[in-house]
C-alpha cells in the first residue's frame, strides 16, 4: 500500500514579486531623474522682482567668457543669426530667453537682441526677447 503525504513539494518559481521590483525600480528612476538639473552652462543671473510667464521656444545662454550657447550648443556670434533663424523656422510669435551672466556687457546681451530683430524684419514675425533673471531674496 502506497503512502501518499498531504504536503506535496512544488517546483514552479513565482514571479509576482518580480513585477513589483520592476515597478518600484521604474518609479525609482523617474523620480530621480527629475532631481537633475536642466541648466547645464553655471550662470549667476542679474536678480529681478518681475516674472514673465511666456512660452519659450529657444534658450540663448552668455557665460562669464562671453561665449554664446544655443541650447546648449557652443556657436560663435557669426553662427547665432542662422542658429535663430533655423530655430524659429515656422513660428510667427515665439520668444527667445536670454540667461546672461551678470558680469557680461550689455553689449552681448544687444548682439542677441539684433539678430533676433533682423530675423523679425525679414520674414514680418513677432519673436520676442525675455532676460531670464533671478528673483531677488
Amino acid at each position: 500500500m502506497a503512502i501518499k503525504s498531504r504536503h506535496k513539494l512544488s517546483t514552479e518559481f513565482s514571479t509576482a514579486s518580480m513585477s513589483d521590483l520592476v515597478f518600484l525600480l521604474l518609479i525609482f528612476f523617474m523620480l530621480t531623474s527629475t532631481l537633475v538639473a536642466p541648466n547645464a552652462i553655471k550662470l549667476l543671473l542679474p536678480s529681478s522682482t518681475s516674472k514673465t510667464l511666456a512660452r519659450q521656444t529657444v534658450t540663448v545662454y552668455i557665460d562669464d567668457a562671453f561665449q554664446y550657447y544655443l541650447e546648449e550648443n557652443l556657436v560663435s556670434e557669426a553662427e547665432l543669426a542662422a542658429g535663430l533663424d533655423a530655430a524659429l523656422v515656422g513660428e510667427t510669435e515665439a520668444s527667445v530667453v536670454l540667461r546672461s551672466d551678470q558680469s557680461v556687457p550689455v553689449q552681448y546681451v544687444v548682439n542677441v537682441i539684433d539678430a533676433v530683430n533682423g530675423i523679425n524684419s525679414r520674414f514680418q514675425t513677432k519673436h520676442k526677447v525675455i532676460l531670464a533673471t533671478q528673483p531677488k531674496p
